[in-house]
């Protein structure tokens, strides 16, 4: 059978409602003979913004210095095999498929979530394959998430934490990094981001609890942009290195993370400066091909702390009368995620997810731009939404954004 469709018998498999629980995860890791004992070195990361991009940066430094590193995110944006890397490579279809059947028959039929089970279909593949590291980015929350089974990671990262997917994690920003804190073990150190003071407050005292020696910026680490370079000091001393080629003033921090999470580890120049220099990163401020005279960036986040990283990006670009194309999942509330936008952008066009049945309607998202002072159009598709851009604001910078599913269309040639 293929990938796409031992994907699909998984997804039969998924409970009607999510409750989050380690209790089926630690049971299929059983079946498997305990996969996640038997991995590289993990680096573990939570957050609620930035985990991907402190991966990257993290995955390119760990490259540079000599290492062999597995990486483990999600969503993918393209195709699934993204989600898992294996030595550098994405995984294969045949070694994908081979450890998602062999997950499939040690299930046994019993309910798991579909993110539970490809959880632990990379585990096996990456318990198999010889790698110096393992990086594994938290799907949701952390104390009770898939990845949350490893028992002495090598170190921790929480990259900032911002209020999302309150149904889950909680309605406050203490509650949210609690579950986020959930990540950190005994004895492990952990690289903190700037947080709010309530998020530090928090996940000081859940460090406190169990033990885990905290790494924590403007306290144990600092850094800034000095002369066109990054300056990141620490308690053992300072290192200057190139900005990050991941584009936004948010990646300057994140890449302040990345840095002391390298350090660390342990590692010297050579990775800090792959770390800037070779980090690949799609659909965050990604600047596309133009067309039709057109300025066209993309980018996949979908939450209001996103939306002000990406507006403070696009502050800092050339003046250009900007246009935003917009879809969303049903489960966002587009005026809070187009509040910080909304001084940057003169107008908006709302659009479908391809194939996506739990997307808003476009004029749900027309409406709330047009409550706060944009104009607001829905169009059919993104070819359509510019089409009329370009007819409407010839020359205009064109950011399309909302949704990781819309930018994975995008990049996909779907949409």
């Amino acid at each position: 059978m293929s990938s796409t469709a031992l994907l699909e018998r998984l997804m039969r498999l998924h409970p009607a409602e999510i409750d989050l629980t380690l209790d089926r995860m630690h049971r299929l890791l059983a079946a498997l003979g305990h996969p996640e004992r038997r991995l590289p070195p993990v680096i573990h990361i939570a957050g609620t913004n930035g985990k991907g991009s402190v991966q990257a940066m993290l995955r390119a430094g760990l490259e540079g210095g000599g290492g062999r590193v597995h990486a483990y995110t999600s969503p993918h944006l393209v195709r699934f095999h993204e989600r898992i890397r294996l030595a550098g490579e994405e995984i294969s279809e045949e070694a994908l498929c081979a450890v998602l059947e062999e997950v499939i028959e040690a299930n046994a039929g019993e309910e798991i979530t579909f993110f539970e089970a490809t959880t632990a279909a990379a585990f096996v593949a990456m318990a198999r394959e010889p790698a110096d590291w393992c990086l594994l980015e938290v799907g949701l929350g952390g104390r009770l998430d898939a990845t949350n089974v490893v028992e002495a990671p090598a170190l921790c990262v929480i990259t900032p934490v911002a209020l999302d997917h309150q149904e889950f994690l909680g309605e406050t920003l203490g509650e949210i990094a609690g579950e986020k804190a959930g990540i950190l073990k005994r004895g492990v150190q952990a690289v903190v981001a700037r947080q709010e003071e309530v998020a530090e407050a928090v996940i000081e005292r859940a460090a406190a609890r169990v033990g885990a020696p905290l790494l924590t910026e403007g306290q144990h680490w600092h850094g800034q942009v000095e002369r066109g370079r990054l300056v990141v000091q620490d308690e053992t001393g300072l290192v200057d290195v190139p900005l990050p080629v991941l584009r936004g003033p948010h990646q300057v921090a994140n890449a302040g993370v990345a840095i002391a999470a390298l350090r660390a580890l342990g590692q010297g120049d050579a990775a800090l400066e792959a770390a800037m220099r070779n980090a690949l990163w799609p659909a965050r401020m990604q600047r596309l091909d133009e067309r039709a005279g057109l300025e066209l960036w993309l980018d996949g986040g979908h939450n209001p702390a996103a939306a002000a990283v990406l507006a403070q990006g696009l502050a800092e670009l050339p003046e250009r009368e900007t246009v935003l194309v917009v879809a969303m999942l049903a489960n966002r509330r587009p005026e809070a995620f187009l509040t910080p936008l909304a001084a940057q952008a003169t107008a908006l066009v709302a659009v479908p997810i391809p194939d996506e049945p739990k997307a808003h309607a476009p004029g749900v998202i027309a409406a709330a731009a047009r409550a706060l002072g944009m104009a607001g159009e829905e169009a059919p598709s993104l070819a359509a939404a510019l089409d009329a851009v370009a007819l409407a604001h010839p020359g205009a910078r064109v950011v399309i954004c909302g949704s990781l599913y819309l930018a994975g269309a995008v990049l996909g040639g779907r949409a």
